[in-house]
């Protein structure tokens, strides 16, 4: 019984740890953008930097000088270790020029490594692989 009921006490806080990750404002930066193909395929790379700034409302993408702000639809979370081992998913509304785009993100940490993929078509796919990856203050 005693170890039930710690398994369940470390299954909670364990979740509770990762949605808290969610529900603070989270910044990304990267110096590197690939422009995807349908299939995955590098079809374009540009050095530039570029800023993701989030929380569970709303969302800003900085990439060089132009910058688009939106808010978040929905977002789930789950990290293992924050910032490093784990997988966010984000859907947004956010402005772009004149139009609005509904956009999915998805921030997956694997092997040490960050990697952010915008999609809002199969046309319209970008990879940016995190520099920095950690909580705003």
């Amino acid at each position: 019984m005693k170890k039930t009921v710690l398994i369940l006490l470390l299954a909670v806080v364990a979740g509770a740890s990762s949605f808290a990750q969610c529900d603070k404002k989270s910044v990304l930066t990267s110096g590197v953008t690939e422009y995807l193909t349908s299939t995955g395929e590098v079809r374009k790379t540009v050095e530039e930097p570029t800023t993701i700034e989030f929380d569970s409302k709303t969302i800003t993408i900085a990439p060089g000088d132009h910058v688009m702000d939106g808010t978040v639809t929905s977002i789930t979370c789950d990290w293992k270790t924050p910032y490093k081992e784990g997988k966010t998913v984000i859907k947004a509304t956010i402005a772009a020029g004149d139009r609005n785009m509904n956009i999915t993100i998805t921030i997956e940490g694997k092997d040490g490594k960050v990697v952010l993929l915008f999609e809002e078509t199969a046309d319209l796919r970008i990879r940016i692989t995190a520099d920095k990856f950690e909580e705003r203050k």
